[in-house]
């Protein structure tokens, strides 16, 4: 499967959730809103993060922009979606500009804005623990893949970015 190819031969395959399992309302950093639904039919490349994190989140990007490039290298096309773990924070201004600053500007990455209880639910769903200390927001990286019918094919954590 190309997107295994993409990420190598360390694949984890987590239980079977797909896209359309997860809430689909969003707003993104355009501050318009943003339907999960939409990326129906697409590959897609999901992660959470937040925009003022310092050690985690840029290991992160790193890792998606490698990818973003691995796919272009092939042909192939995915969409990629970042979800704020942090929406009282993070609003459409904070993440266009982290997008403008680390020139993340291709049609194709999405950074989404959430309530609260939808970014807690989705994280829950998708096995992102997290929790906020002051201004910082404790987390793991991953990035999940998940196939043109939305269905999850990978998993990779931290230890393999």
């Amino acid at each position: 499967m190309l997107l295994c190819a993409l990420l190598g031969a360390h694949a984890v395959f987590a239980a079977p959730l797909g896209l359309a399992a997860l809430p689909a309302a969003w707003v993104d950093d355009h501050g318009q809103p943003f339907s999960l639904r939409t990326l129906q039919g697409h590959a897609v490349v999901l992660t959470m993060a937040y925009a003022t994190c310092h050690r985690v989140c840029p290991l992160t990007m790193k890792r998606l922009q490698q990818l973003q490039h691995d796919y272009d290298r092939y042909g192939a096309s995915a969409e990629f979606v970042v979800i704020g773990y942090d929406p009282e924070n993070d609003d459409a201004i904070a993440w266009r500009q982290y997008r403008e600053q680390r020139h993340l500007m291709r049609t194709n990455w999405h950074f989404l804005i959430g309530t609260p209880a939808t970014v807690e639910q989705t994280a829950h769903l998708l096995g992102f623990g997290f929790w906020k200390m002051d201004q910082h927001v404790i987390h793991d990286s991953r990035i999940l893949l998940f196939d043109e019918q939305g269905a999850l094919v990978r998993v990779d954590e931290a230890s393999e970015l």
